[in-house]
């Protein structure tokens, strides 16, 4: 029972995105990661521990952007207590992504053995997470083009479905596109979308609960 978030602001969203997580952290205390987008620069902090403990000032300060998505860990696939099973998790073909997810694949051990077969793509950890972030850069990386626009990812994510199994709810960020947020077809895992107006404009927010 992990939870995840993801923030398109107007001004740098750092704290905004600890705020949230610290809203988020009853869902999961085992690692907390936080990722901002600066552009087509991404800014990475993430361990095990609570959130307090994973973001200090100094962390803070390099998570610079005006987009992110970040996510609190329950073990239920993968190590526990495992500094690389913390999320995001980062692919960087096609356009580099990166991806936040709360559920369970049920079919992750065909899917990695496809992977690695077919799609010729190597996952690092034990983690349904990661194996659910190759599936997406994939079902991307087919369409063969150098800029996506909406109906792009919504072919991917309609490919993601088709291939994968389970109870999941994601959001990912590609660097100079945005946020996506997508669950699994059954609505098993929650996913809430909200926006707010402000003096500079929309500000748009994904979360696995509407207390962030």
């Amino acid at each position: 029972m992990c939870g995840i978030v993801g923030i398109v602001g107007k001004s740098p969203v750092n704290q905004a995105m600890y705020d949230a997580l610290l809203m988020l952290q009853h869902r999961g205390q085992d690692a907390a990661g936080i990722v901002t987008g600066q552009g087509e620069r991404l800014h990475l902090r993430k361990d095990t521990g609570l959130v307090r403990d994973v973001f200090r000032t100094r962390h803070m300060i390099q998570l610079k952007g005006n987009v992110g998505i970040g996510h609190v860990r329950y073990p239920t696939a993968g190590a526990s207590s495992c500094s690389a099973e913390a999320q995001p998790f980062y692919v960087n073909s096609p356009y580099g992504i990166v991806l936040a997810h709360n559920g369970n694949l049920t079919n992750a051990d065909d899917l990695k053995h496809d992977l690695f077969v077919e799609d010729l793509r190597h996952i690092n950890t034990d983690s349904d997470s990661e194996i659910l972030l190759n599936v997406l850069a994939h079902e991307l990386q087919v369409q063969g083009k150098l800029r996506i626009d909406d109906h792009d990812l919504f072919q991917a994510v309609a490919g993601v479905h088709r291939r994968c199994r389970g109870g999941y709810a994601a959001v990912a960020m590609i660097p100079g596109f945005g946020i996506l947020g997508f669950r699994d077809p059954n609505g098993i895992r929650p996913l809430v979308y909200g926006r707010r107006e402000t003096d500079e404009g929309v500000e748009h927010m994904i979360a696995s609960e509407s207390v962030a």
